[in-house]
C-alpha cells in the first residue's frame, strides 16, 4: 500500500448500485477505507505496463483458494465476408433492391455467373465494377 505521504489523484466514477453497496460493505467490514479497498484491488489487478497485465483484465477469473481458476474468456472477431455472394448479398453489398442487381445482371453490366436458376457473384468483381462505374 502506498504510504500517507504519497501524492494522490481524484478519482470520480459512478459505480452500479450494487457495485457501490458491495464497496461500502467491504469497506465497514475490513474497516478500511474506500480509498484503500480500490488502491489494493488496482495494485493487485491492474497493470496496464504489460500486455499479460491487461490480458488479465480481459478474462474472468475466481481465486480457488491459492490457485486461481480461469472460468472464461471472450474475445471478438467479425466473420470474414464471403467471396461468392448471392443476388441478395449483392445486393446488400451494394445498398440496391435485389430486382435492381438481378436487371443489371441480366443486362451483362453487373459481373456475375448464372448457375442454373440463381445468379452468384464475386465479391471482389462486384467491388471492381462498382470503382470502375463512376470512372
Amino acid at each position: 500500500m502506498p504510504s500517507s505521504d504519497s501524492p494522490s489523484a481524484p478519482l470520480f466514477v459512478r459505480l452500479p448500485a450494487d457495485a457501490a453497496r458491495r464497496l461500502d460493505r467491504a469497506s465497514f467490514e475490513l474497516g478500511a477505507s474506500k480509498k484503500q479497498l480500490v488502491t489494493r484491488l488496482l495494485e493487485r489487478h491492474v497493470d496496464p505496463d504489460s500486455p499479460s497485465g491487461l490480458a488479465a483484465l480481459r478474462r474472468v477469473v475466481v481465486e480457488a483458494g491459492d490457485e486461481p481458476l480461469t472460468v472464461g474468456r471472450h474475445a471478438f472477431r467479425p466473420a470474414e465476408p464471403p467471396a461468392v455472394l448471392t443476388v441478395e448479398q449483392a445486393a446488400e453489398l451494394l445498398q440496391v433492391d435485389a430486382a435492381e442487381v438481378l436487371a443489371l445482371a441480366e443486362a451483362g453490366d453487373l459481373p456475375g455467373r448464372r448457375i442454373g436458376e440463381a445468379w452468384r457473384f464475386s465479391r471482389e468483381a462486384v467491388l471492381g465494377w462498382l470503382g470502375a462505374a463512376g470512372g
